[in-house]
């Protein structure tokens, strides 16, 4: 009887790596790419493998490592690199916000559900299901490992090949760019409410127009959070809200 339940929670235990792992295909090869991009940058900008394999380890945040390139590269203060960082990841706020029921009691698999929280790895779990017979903590922690793990093995990769094979990386920081407009151009045509695109679009030029190119961001987040929080009862009006 011992070995027959042992055998059984083996076998529960493999179906829910398989299951963890056939859930996260759809984000490899998005983040493979786009860690081997951010090798390429940071290599470019003289920051060797260790240097990325920690970014990646350490910061893992897609949007933020490609920012804080050119922010390090560029001799950013400190201040301005913290608020560049608040503001360009302040939409991970609403996402643990909506997690909260899900990770709430995920014992020691907490610490890393929440630091390794990303954007893909919202989507493929904020919808709460989880494999018949599977631990739904281990679950998701493994499906937010191998996420992870194909970043750093993306980033890796970039910064290997570029030491090993130089050549021009001229355009590759447009990568995360075209990520984004992609993503605007779903919600565009999937949403009928286009309040927060055209506040985004229309935030970001104001503020380009009047800080210059050099100092826009910040100014830009701030002004789009106002702007999103002012017109919050309009985005909403419609959709089903979560208790």
């Amino acid at each position: 009887m011992i070995n027959c339940l042992k055998q059984q929670r083996g076998d529960g235990s493999m179906k829910t790596v398989r299951t963890a792992f056939m859930k996260s295909l759809p984000v490899m090869a998005g983040y493979i790419i786009l860690g081997i991009g951010f090798g390429l940058l940071a290599h470019r900008a003289g920051y060797g493998f260790l240097w990325v394999l920690a970014m990646s380890l350490f910061i893992y945040a897609g949007s933020m490592q490609y920012v804080g390139i050119g922010l390090l590269a560029g001799g950013a203060s400190v201040l301005t690199v913290i608020l560049t960082t608040v503001m360009v990841n302040a939409r991970h706020l609403f996402y643990s916000i909506s997690m909260l029921r899900h990770y709430g009691h995920a014992g020691r698999y907490k610490p890393y559900l929440i630091f390794s929280l990303t954007d893909e790895t919202y989507s493929l779990l904020c919808d709460g299901k989880t494999p018949e017979g599977a631990d739904p903590d281990r679950f998701r922690f493994l499906v937010s490992l191998f996420n992870q793990s194909y970043w750093v093995l993306g980033s890796v990769i970039g910064s290997l090949i570029s030491g090993i094979l130089p050549f021009s990386t001229a355009g590759i920081e447009f990568s995360m760019t075209a990520l984004f407009i992609a993503s605007l151009t779903e919600h565009w045509l999937t949403e009928k409410n286009h309040i927060p695109a055209v506040t985004g679009l229309l935030g970001t030029l104001l503020c380009l127009v009047v800080f210059g190119s050099g100092r826009f961001l910040i100014p830009a987040m701030l002004l789009i959070t106002a702007l999103l929080t002012l017109f919050r009862n309009r985005i909403t009006v419609g959709k089903k809200v979560d208790p």
